[in-house]
């Protein structure tokens, strides 16, 4: 049976409160989306149990009602007429519910705010570049061609200039000038930097700045890999090397290893090497094997653990900028950083929306920019960035330690209590943590977490919907619980597991399991961590950017089979409560009087006077609307009386929410009856419906009783409208009394 759009959507207004307690609405593909003034009005049981509404649940400060797609905007339409809304976007309701949110979640929102407009690029980086690199593994050879390093690069790249995305997200979300925060994220990963990701190998910093390396950095390095030549007549290094194969290093094995001498040309006089020289060291060929002396030594000196030889010692260091005395900026970049990146951004939309308010508007597009930026750039790179690159670090370093160094506690915890935060509407606040993941380590360790709690949430609402008799539940659990088998799991969540609880805790269960076994697991090639090259992706969509596919395939399976198990046996569906005692049998019906004069007749059939009064013509009505006729032909009544009934047998089909106006239809007939003008500001007062939406009436029925001394006492006209709305479509259509 089709769905009755405006019946739904009158219910729905009836158990919220009615339009009055409506701040603002809107809807997406499936969900109708409410900002309520008064939530203390809201009847969610009832909500639950109209026709047409599959779930609904709180998130974000929005009452969010679950219809499906092709029908939620159809009862949305209905909606705006029967409450007086007025239409808004999702943007205007979530700004709206915004607004009603207290401090702290307004905070932990606004990383969520920030990185989900971003997630379909990393999501496609980051499965792109678990596929790139799974394919080596099968076809070694592939590592070597064009097609691998094209791929690569296309896979890295929003990785590689995360911070510009970033920027450019939070600068809408924070109310600045989004190309101003483009330009920001580009400044902190300008080319003109070291790259942050080799901020602490030895190499890139002496190379970028020219550092020369101690000779005896050199030395140790050659001396551990006992790789020796004779070169004028001392022994340098590649033990074993043939006359011939000497002759094959550059200059017959006589120019690129002379730094092994006390006297070097191309060392400063303090004793150290170039960096460029040290970096164009020959390549030995020997048999199969391919031996670059330059990558040989850059290792060993890079990961050397002697704290002595690190960045910062021996003149190795990045060098600043020093534009205050000793105060300067570090010729470093924020590649990988968020933190920083989303506290610039801040601080830029702060200072341009004061210039934009202080500067004339005539130097305002000169003005505001350059100083914008300028401003901003020397509070990044002075303030903001030192400072919370290092708070972000330790964060990170929290979270690693809170999955891998609690002996599984930390992760058990976070999978259990992840789906709360999914209640709350904060569960997005992990993306910075994943995303800093990835920057700095290639590895999102925290991605299998947010997987375990999302999957068992699904094996918790799959237990439901195989189980529960009520077809209306069942008709929401399936769907639901396939939406979370794919990382989406608010349905399931609202509509099912948290609605009736028990599901929902054994769905906590579920996902503690599947997190603590994670925490013992490691990549398939046992090198790294477990985890994934992406965010933003969990369930059966993050399979190929797991770095362990198997082992990821028995941790959804053990988070699933417990909370799929422990449902089953806990939850119980619930029973309509039988009734403790027979109903009283119903009074008597009063008797009904038939007018027996009628004021409209067509070929469809006849309205008889629904009220004792004065018939007028309908042009008499003291309303344009009315008496246009725009609204349908028909009559008006000076009433007499105070009680409206019903013109013929028919349907109730509308009953107004201030009560003063019904809708009755019978044979293709639609008809208003409609009492007094402009009555609808009394609000209800004076007026007492006595049926609702749906019922069926015979003739003479009372629909309404009204005070006609309240209604003049409020200054309005106590005429009664009887309009038949469609009336173009009847066939010879006549009003007045007869």
């Amino acid at each position: 049976m089709a769905l009755d759009y405006r019946k739904c959507a009158e219910q729905i207004a009836a158990n919220i409160g009615g339009g009055a307690n409506v701040i603002s609405a809107a809807h997406c593909a499936t969900r109708l989306r409410l900002v309520i003034a008064d939530n203390g009005k809201v009847n969610k049981k009832a909500l639950e149990e109209i026709d047409g509404v599959k779930g609904m649940f709180e998130s974000n400060g929005q009452l969010q009602l679950i219809i499906g797609t092709g029908t939620v905007n159809k009862v949305y339409d209905e909606f705006l007429s029967v409450t007086g809304a007025s239409a808004a976007t999702k943007d205007d309701v979530k700004a709206a519910a915004a607004s009603k949110m207290p401090w702290w979640k307004k905070i932990l929102k606004t990383p969520g705010d920030i990185f989900v407009p971003i997630l379909p690029a990393i999501v496609a980086s980051g499965l792109m570049m678990g596929l790139v690199e799974a394919i080596p593994k099968f076809w070694p050879a592939f590592a070597g061609t064009g097609w691998f390093s094209f791929l690569d690069l296309v896979a890295n790249t929003a990785f590689a200039l995360l911070p510009v995305l970033v920027a450019i997200s939070a600068a809408r979300v924070f109310g600045g000038n989004v190309f101003l925060g483009a330009v920001i994220g580009l400044m902190l990963v300008h080319p003109a930097l070291l790259n942050a990701w080799n901020a602490g190998n030895v190499k890139e910093v002496a190379l970028k700045f020219n550092e020369p390396i101690p000779i005896e950095y050199v030395q140790d390095a050659l001396n551990a890999d006992r790789l020796k030549i004779e070169v004028d007549g001392k022994q340098v290094y590649v033990d074993g090397l043939t006359e011939a194969e000497k002759a094959s290093l550059p200059g017959g094995g006589s120019d690129a290893y002379l730094l092994m001498l006390d006297t070097f040309d191309g060392t400063e006089p303090d004793g150290k090497i170039a960096p460029a020289l040290l970096n164009n060291l020959a390549t030995v060929k020997r048999e199969n094997e391919t031996i670059s002396l330059s990558y040989s030594v850059w290792d060993h000196i890079n990961s050397d653990t002697n704290p002595e030889r690190k960045i910062g010692k021996n003149g190795i260091e990045i060098q600043k900028w020093n534009l205050f005395g000793d105060i300067g900026i570090a010729q470093s970049g924020y590649q990988g950083h968020v933190i920083p990146v989303i506290l610039a951004v801040l601080f830029m939309c702060f200072i341009e929306k004061k210039l934009h308010k202080i500067v004339p508007e005539m130097i305002d597009l000169f003005v505001t920019p350059l100083c914008t930026v300028l401003v901003t750039a020397f509070a990044a790179f002075l303030i903001i960035g030192p400072i919370f690159s290092v708070v972000e670090n330790w964060v990170l370093s929290g979270a690693e330690w809170l999955v891998t160094k609690t002996g599984g506690i930390g992760a058990a915890i976070m999978g259990a209590i992840y789906p709360w935060t999914v209640v709350m509407g904060l569960h997005h606040m992990y993306n910075v943590i994943e995303a800093g993941m990835i920057a700095s380590s290639g590895v999102n360790t925290w991605m299998p977490i947010a997987s375990a709690a999302n999957f068992a949430q699904f094996g918790a609402c799959i237990a439901v919907a195989l189980k529960v008799h009520n077809q209306k539940t069942k008709s929401v659990a399936l769907p639901s619980s396939l939406s979370a088998s794919l990382g989406i799991t608010e349905p399931a969540i609202f509509g099912i597991n948290f609605r009736f609880m028990k599901p929902f805790i054994c769905g906590m269960i579920g996902g503690a399991a599947g997190s603590l076994f994670a925490t013992f697991l490691r990549s398939s090639d046992g090198l790294a961590a477990f985890g994934a090259t992406t965010y933003g992706v969990t369930g059966i969509p993050g399979i190929p950017a797991v770095n362990n596919t198997f082992m990821y395939i028995v941790e959804l399976l053990i988070a699933a089979g417990i909370a799929f198990a422990l449902t089953w046996i806990i939850w119980k569906e619930e029973q309509p409560a039988a009734a403790a005692e027979a109903p009283a049998p119903a009074p008597e019906a009063p008797e009904i009087e038939v007018p027996s004069v009628s004021v409209i007749r067509c070929a469809a059939g006849t309205v008889l006077q629904p009220v004792k009064g004065t018939v007028i013509a309908r042009e008499e009505i003291p309303d344009d609307t009315f008496a246009s006729g725009v609204l349908g032909d028909g009559v008006g009544i000076q009433p007499s009386d105070d009680k409206v009934v019903a013109p013929f047998d028919g349907t109730v089909s509308s009953v107004a929410e201030s009560q003063h106006a019904v809708g009755i239809e019978a044979n293709g007939m639609e008809m208003l009856i409609h009492v007094g003008v402009d009555t609808v500001n009394m609000k209800g007062d004076g007026f007492t419906c006595l049926v609702k939406e749906g019922d069926a009436v015979k003739a003479g029925q009372p629909l309404i009783l009204f005070d006609r001394e309240k209604i003049k006492a409020a200054g309005y006209s106590d005429t009664v409208a009887v309009l038949l709305t469609n009336s173009e479509d009847m066939e010879n259509v006549e009003c007045g009394a007869r």
